[in-house]
């Protein structure tokens, strides 16, 4: 029987070595790249806070699920390279310089769950920013000094979101027709604002008023104007507002009623002539009909009278043939 040869102390070198690299390599989704001044672990985490980036981390393993960005000069967050993170489910933008952000940003972040924008220089929200972001549940927006517009339906398609703070930046109005229609929103934060607490915040005032348990420090959620109002809740001005919205009618009110009552002028006058013209025709057709009926019972009524005579006339030469018998 021939054995195979012992395996030389080189072999058993490598062998180890091969071990224990594979023992103590990281993920392997991770081992692409590692961006520089960042940390990445085995838990998908990518780690790149206060490491004074000006530009968003290149060569992001594709499997990240948390990046934390925070605390850095980073101006813009570049789609191209955020959406290849498909798998992302936190990020943490915070307490940095960007200026704006679009539709296109978080275009392919589909299971993203918790998003930080808080400390930065965003000065509006348009529509559909952040549509993508089908399971977001918390947004902060929070101490973005220049932000003073927020789209309406910049939250319509962001059914699972549960938690919106947009305190501490420079709200005026806020249109709430999106807001109050998604069904799982639990905390809306507001403070910090210069709410301007007129006939445009009414409804937001009011909605503050009924279900204040929603709003993160509803009492320091206060109007700056007008004079009268400043320093006051939203809450407690919700109905004084809606009286005195609603006491008069205004110029457009006015003309709207004028629009409808030609319109409604318009709508009868018409209907009238139709039913007058349906009317006649209906008339002139039983006028017809009549006399027809009429000229068909005189025809009738001649070709009676003509059977009728000749029968006579027939009997009596039969009788004056049996006589003559």
């Amino acid at each position: 029987m021939r054995l195979l040869p012992a395996p030389s102390s080189q072999s058993l070198r490598l062998l180890f070595l091969f071990i224990f690299v594979m023992g103590v390599a990281p993920y392997p989704a991770l081992t692409a790249g590692c961006p520089d001044r960042c940390v990445c672990d085995d838990q998908l985490v990518v780690q790149c806070a206060g490491q004074e980036l000006t530009l968003f981390p290149n060569d992001l393993p594709l499997a990240t699920r948390q990046l934390i960005i925070s605390n850095n000069n980073i101006g813009e967050l570049p789609a191209l390279q955020l959406n290849y993170l498909s798998d992302l489910v936190y990020l943490d933008v915070s307490n940095n310089t960007l200026i704006e952000i679009s539709e296109s940003t978080f275009g392919n972040l589909r299971k993203l769950a918790y998003l930080d924008l808080s400390f930065n220089t965003l000065t509006q929200i348009e529509d559909r920013t952040f549509g993508p972001l089908s399971s977001l549940v918390m947004l902060r927006l929070t101490d973005n000094l220049g932000l003073n517009e927020i789209h309406p339906d910049a939250f319509s398609e962001n059914m699972a979101l549960q938690v919106l703070d947009v305190s501490r930046n420079n709200l005026t109005t806020l249109n709430i027709s999106s807001l109050i229609a998604l069904p799982s929103l639990r905390s809306l934060g507001l403070s910090g604002n210069p709410w301007r607490c007129d006939c445009e915040t009414e409804d937001l005032c009011l909605w503050v008023q009924i279900e204040g348990f929603k709003f993160q420090d509803e009492g320091q959620t206060v109007c700056q104007g007008p004079p009268e109002v400043s320093g006051q809740r939203l809450a407690e001005v919700g109905m004084q507002l809606r009286a005195d919205c609603h006491q008069g009618l205004g110029y457009w009110d006015y003309l709207f009623f004028i629009a409808i009552g030609f319109v409604i002028f318009s709508a009868g006058t018409v209907s009238a002539w139709v039913m007058g013209v349906l009317m006649v025709l209906y008339e002139r057709y039983n006028k017809r009909k009549g006399e027809d009926m009429d000229s068909d019972d005189e025809e009738e009524r001649h070709m009676g009278g003509g059977m009728m005579g000749g029968g006579h006339q027939g009997n009596g030469d039969l009788n004056k043939a049996g006589m003559q018998v």
